[in-house]
């Protein structure tokens, strides 16, 4: 039997490199031409990390990224309000968590997958179902049968519109910027996110590889419900520590990506007979958390191993049962921390900060509780 993935993104590819290694026949199904990596950095949290220990991969992505230890919430001058110790969670489950270049983890995964075939120039027109399966119509006029379909086409998935119940994506009214640029970080920040929070935006920054920086910016939209250009952000770095103010004067601005912040509101169901919704087709969720692409890989390994135990409809019904409300968690979750993050009311923003600085024990278990990955 030959799975079907729609979307060769992170989720996509991670999911196609786990069941190739479970012995199934797999094709995977790209709307792109071309698999132009993002300009931008990820970090790989332990979770994911985890993952590709599973599959083989943690070495790889150890070497083209950089080893982060510590995750620092900060006031603008990157004085800390909050910290998140990660060498617990090194140790306890032997892995650490990487910041890489979207572009060296796209490379990896690629190269990992060896009998798999990536069909580019494929956007899902339509699926018809069928007696045994479904027939699947692509915008380049080919067809193929399908007898099982994983959805990995993201936040807009066709897959979902099409089969599944009506859902909701949400607009945070915040643009994000993200770039990459050359830059030396001192001996300080190298091993370190630091993400400064400022009165409605915030700026965070990490390093990816040797003198490589990958950096975001967000900013809400203003008063008038008009969303914010990056000169906008720009003026009001006068509070910012100097290196923020250094790291993107040096960025190029062909370097700098910028992206409108939603989510999709929880959905309960991610399966359908024979067809299964993972990573953001399923439970897209805002960056907040850095928890987007983990999730989805966490999706890959766990659908895999559900898949290795037990036939379709039903290895989809226990995959749903493992991972729907920690996903359901991770997107409300993030959701709220985007909201605090960017008060702007001066006694909003100091109770925030209060509460930050007393919820490290919290934040421990919130840590824990994310890291972990269910068994089958």
């Amino acid at each position: 039997m030959t799975i079907d993935i729609i979307g060769a993104g992170i989720g996509g590819l991670t999911t196609a490199i786990a069941l190739e290694k479970k012995g199934f026949n797999v094709r995977v199904f790209e709307q792109a031409e071309t698999l132009k990596p993002l300009g931008a950095g990820i970090i790989l949290a332990n979770n994911a990390m985890q993952v590709f220990e599973h599959l083989g991969l943690r070495k790889a992505i150890e070497k083209e990224g950089n080893s982060i230890s510590s995750m620092n919430i900060t006031h603008p001058n990157l004085s800390p309000l909050s910290k998140i110790d990660l060498t617990f969670f090194e140790k306890k489950h032997l892995v650490k968590n990487i910041a890489i270049h979207r572009g060296q983890l796209q490379t990896i995964l690629m190269n990992a997958l060896e009998k798999t075939e990536v069909y580019l120039h494929h956007k899902t027109k339509d699926i018809v179902p069928l007696e045994n399966g479904y027939q699947i119509t692509f915008q380049n006029g080919k067809r193929i049968q399908s007898q099982l379909i994983i959805g990995a086409d993201g936040i807009h998935s066709s897959i979902r519109t099409q089969l599944f119940h009506k859902s909701k994506t949400r607009q945070a009214k915040q643009v994000c910027w993200r770039g990459v640029t050359d830059f030396k970080l001192s001996t300080r920040y190298q091993h370190e996110l630091n993400e400064a929070w400022n009165t409605s935006s915030r700026f965070g920054f990490v390093q990816i590889a040797e003198n490589k920086v990958y950096w975001y910016a967000l900013k809400s939209y203003n008063k008038d419900g008009i969303a914010p250009q990056f000169d906008d952000f720009k003026k009001n770095l006068s509070n910012y520590h100097p290196i923020i103010r250094e790291i993107i004067g040096v960025t190029s601005t062909d370097q700098i990506n910028t992206a409108e912040i939603a989510d999709l509101a929880p959905i309960n169901q991610w399966y359908k007979e024979n067809v299964c919704l993972i990573g953001d087709a399923a439970h897209a969720t805002t960056p907040n958390m850095g928890q987007g692409a983990c999730q989805a890989i966490e999706d890959a390994y766990v659908l895999s191993e559900c898949m290795e135990h037990f036939e379709a409809n039903e290895a989809f019904q226990h995959f749903q049962q493992l991972r729907l409300s920690k996903a359901k968690k991770v997107v409300n979750t993030s959701w709220m921390i985007g909201k605090i993050s960017h008060f702007s009311h001066p006694l909003l923003i100091l109770l925030r900060n209060f509460m930050m600085k007393i919820t490290a024990s919290f934040n421990r278990k919130q840590t824990a509780y994310i890291f972990q990955i269910p068994s089958v």
